[in-house]
């Protein structure tokens, strides 16, 4: 994946070429954010905020089933914000589930995975973007 370009400010790629996210820790308070910060938005530490790497499970907080969007976004799709284990919240499409709500179920295990961005947008080709995926068991009806 290292010919690709991230397709966000917070997404790096390490040496080994594996693509993470990038988020910034509290020192004072521990409240974990994503990309890079100078100051605490929860306890107003300034000069306090540590760069980490965020971690690549989570949990599904909430998301919505896009049926319409701008010309040239695949539709439907799954708009899904997910919180991170150990800290932050993240936004991202959600593959390999059908997109019904039937299907999902709020706080399923998920995993962050990286692709082709093109897989959201035609425009997005040569850069790569973060995805979920279920982890695990798929929910039961």
């Amino acid at each position: 994946m290292s010919e690709f370009k991230p397709a966000t400010s917070y997404t790096r790629i390490d040496a080994q070429g594996t693509p993470y996210l990038e988020g910034s820790r509290c020192e004072a308070c521990g409240t974990v954010f994503v990309g890079l910060r100078e100051n605490c938005g929860h306890c107003a530490q300034r000069g306090r905020m540590q760069p980490i790497r965020l971690g690549e499970r989570g949990r599904l907080y909430s998301y919505s089933v896009v049926y319409r969007s701008y010309p040239g976004i695949k539709v439907p799709f799954i708009s899904a914000i997910v919180d991170l284990e150990g800290g932050g919240t993240v936004k991202g499409n959600l593959l390999e589930i059908e997109p019904d709500p039937a299907r999902l179920k709020f706080d399923m295990p998920v995993r962050m995975v990286f692709r082709d961005a093109q897989l959201a947008s035609a425009e997005g080709a040569g850069h790569t973007a973060h995805f979920f995926v279920p982890d695990g068991e798929p929910p039961r009806e």
